[in-house]
């Protein structure tokens, strides 16, 4: 495995200052693969599946189009494993039931012009979209806008091996590399956090227990795709909640995380528990998890990326120079600017975001993912769309699709117990 690597020198992801080209220099993972720069198109949940947890043509135009404008790495946010954990009906999910064929299109068009394309392994928990799916996650709780049952200890113990086939299928089917999402209130990063996780038994209490789960799914994926395969990880700061995630055990699980084969920590932050600001809705300016990520050197060599309000050329560029991080992840600006990279490599010219007055809650995330949908169409990008009228399309959507991902995987399961 990447990790038991020897070196007789500080490792070149080390606070190693970049003096030139910065954003634009290779970078080489732990495991061997190059990115060939430093610009990389974090994680969103796209919203572009079928219903049935297949890629449809506006989704592989989106992520062909993403590659042409040159990053290093886009990553699908939200690729299940279990369809009936699912946080939209508009995920991936890589089974029995897949369409191979439109997979490999997917991977084979989003990989072009240098660009690699990561899916993220997903898992909602508490947080699965209840019209198509039964939340359970490290405990039962009952919040306002949230409930959900124990997942059991045979659940828990399944869940590894679970993660480490929906790796192999994507490794499969042409996606050049894996991201295990332990962030934004998610299945694993449920467990990490002491309100979700109020378990008593060896997944539950210290925080080494609350992260045994996230170790055990890092290990079982490198086990099944391979010591040359990128395996990267998606961590949050801190969930930004009461009683929650904190920084200072997000830097414990840091040093633990340390020890295993992980070729590379994405940083982010906040959670989508009802009720929460997420922190890409943030009315503050500059990267939001830059000073963690300062902290986050003192505990781990392993590479770094930043995602968060990064918007300018010049926030991207002192982060890679001054060795703060060694990738810096950006999601909405891939919305306003799909060519991005080419943008920031041949000018100095920053994005103009939109601007919303009292949005509702996931108001601007629907209309960014109405924004992806035009992407996807071959349209361009419209700044001056409604906000009111994004949140109808996205929800009159999700409601087409929750009926037909209940038909189909309603079907599936009854075959499977039949």
């Amino acid at each position: 495995m990447c990790a038991a690597r020897m070196v007789d020198h500080d490792p070149p992801y080390r606070l190693n200052v970049v003096q030139t080209d910065s954003l634009f220099t290779p970078f080489t993972l732990p495991c061997g693969v190059t990115l060939q720069n430093r610009v990389v198109k974090s994680a969103m949940s796209d919203s572009l599946g079928d219903g049935c947890g297949n890629p449809t043509p506006e989704q592989i135009r989106l992520y062909e189009r993403w590659a042409k404008g040159g990053p290093a790495l886009t990553i699908i946010g939200e690729v299940q494993g279990d369809p009936y954990a699912a946080e939209k009906p508009g995920n991936l999910v890589l089974g029995t039931q897949s369409d191979t064929v439109m997979l490999k299109e997917l991977t084979e068009r989003g990989t072009q012009n240098g660009t690699l394309l990561f899916a993220q392994l997903g898992h909602a928990g508490a947080m699965t979209h209840t019209p198509i799916g039964k939340p359970k996650g490290p405990s039962a709780l009952s919040f306002p806008g949230l409930a959900c049952d124990a997942l059991t200890n045979a659940e828990v113990q399944a869940l590894p091996a679970a993660f480490a086939r929906t790796a192999l299928h994507a490794k499969n089917v042409g996606f050049g590399g894996v991201q295990v999402h332990a962030a934004h209130g998610f299945l694993l990063s449920q467990f990490l956090s002491p309100l979700f996780n109020k378990r008593s038994d060896i997944y539950g209490g210290t925080l080494p227990n609350r992260a045994r789960l996230l170790l055990e799914v890092i290990d079982a994926v490198r086990d099944a795709v391979g010591p040359e395969y990128p395996v990267i990880l998606k961590l949050n700061a801190t969930d930004q909640l009461d009683g929650g995630f904190t920084e200072a055990e997000a830097l414990e699980v840091l040093a633990l995380l340390d020890q295993t084969s992980i070729d590379m920590i994405d940083i982010s932050g906040g959670t989508y528990f009802p009720g929460a600001k997420s922190a890409s809705d943030s009315a503050g300016h500059g990267p939001y998890f830059a000073a963690f990520c300062k902290e986050a050197r003192d505990v781990t060599d392993k590479p770094l990326m930043l995602t968060g309000g990064i918007k300018t050329k010049q926030q991207a560029t002192h982060i890679i120079k001054t060795g703060l991080a060694d990738v810096i992840g950006l999601a909405r600006a891939f919305i306003v600017d799909p060519d991005l990279p080419t943008t920031w490599r041949d000018t100095d010219t920053d994005i103009t975001f939109p601007r919303f007055s009292n949005p509702p809650e996931g108001g601007v995330t629907a209309w960014y993912t109405q924004q992806m949908t035009r992407i996807g169409q071959g349209s361009p990008v419209d700044l001056t769309a409604d906000l009111d009228q994004a949140i109808a399309d996205y929800e009159a959507r999700d409601a087409t699709r929750n009926e037909i991902w209940n038909a189909h995987f309603g079907k599936l399961r009854s075959q499977t117990k039949g």
